[in-house]
């Protein structure tokens, strides 16, 4: 049977982007901090972390945050930057504020460039990360393409060829599989993740990707009246999707 792990409470919450260890210990005395419904003073007070903890603890009032290892479903609007320090707008200025203090702190799983929109999680989960963009795994991804020029009918037999070579490069292309939406529009899915890859593999029929939305990572799918920017926690149900 496996350890239950266990934390002071200053720490565990200073961790969870609360405040310094002080500000718990003065949140405490003020009475901020409830487990099953009693006040907790003593923040020094080591406590099993179980997976239960959310629904019994509160915070000034308000349900703890999830404990390390959630991850996160993002709708991600075009405009803004899968990164903690370029300049503009981020995907982390989504999430509630405290949650960019976390330690380990929270990182998209693989990046969607600034004009791409769509399904993009994030996590604290290191291994999980590392298991989703391991190139081992060969994980579905599938982007929604609006082209500038109509398909010529050569690409779907080109990418699924497993020959394709982008420039710059020394390595072939895995076999991709295209699905004609219409003239300028068409679904790709892609097991890489290469650098701006499906914008080049375009680009390398002569074409221009003018709008991109990635719709599937695996067999996870953004649900239906996700709006741009809206964002939603995953179960264990829902992450095991994204290796079927």
């Amino acid at each position: 049977m496996a350890k239950i792990p266990s934390s002071r409470v200053d720490k565990l919450l200073s961790s969870m982007g609360y405040g310094s260890r002080n500000d718990m210990a003065r949140m405490a005395k003020a009475g901020g901090i409830t487990l099953d419904a009693a006040e907790l003073s003593d923040v020094t007070k080591r406590i099993p972390v179980t997976p239960d903890l959310q629904t019994r603890m509160e915070i000034d009032g308000a349900a703890l945050d999830p404990i390390a290892g959630m991850v996160i479903l993002l709708n991600k609007p075009l405009g803004m930057t899968c990164s903690h320090k370029e300049d503009g707008a981020l995907v982390y200025d989504l999430l509630p504020e405290r949650w960019k203090r976390r330690n380990p702190a929270i990182s998209t799983i693989g990046r969607l460039d600034k004009q791409t929109s769509g399904l993009l999680l994030l996590t604290d989960d290191g291994d999980l990360l590392h298991r989703v963009i391991s190139p081992k795994r060969h994980i579905k991804k599938s982007y929604r393409a609006g082209l500038a020029r109509a398909l010529d009918g050569t690409e779907g037999k080109l990418f699924a060829s497993g020959h394709l070579m982008l420039d710059g490069e020394d390595k072939p292309l895995a076999p991709a599989e295209l699905e004609v939406v219409s003239e300028t529009e068409a679904l790709l899915t892609v097991t890489e993740g290469r650098y701006h890859q499906v914008r080049r593999m375009f680009a390398a029929t002569g074409n221009h990707v003018e709008t991109l939305h990635r719709e599937h990572l695996g067999g996870l799918s953004l649900p239906d009246g996700m709006a741009p920017g809206q964002w939603q926690l995953l179960s264990a149900a829902d992450i095991a999707l994204i290796f079927q």
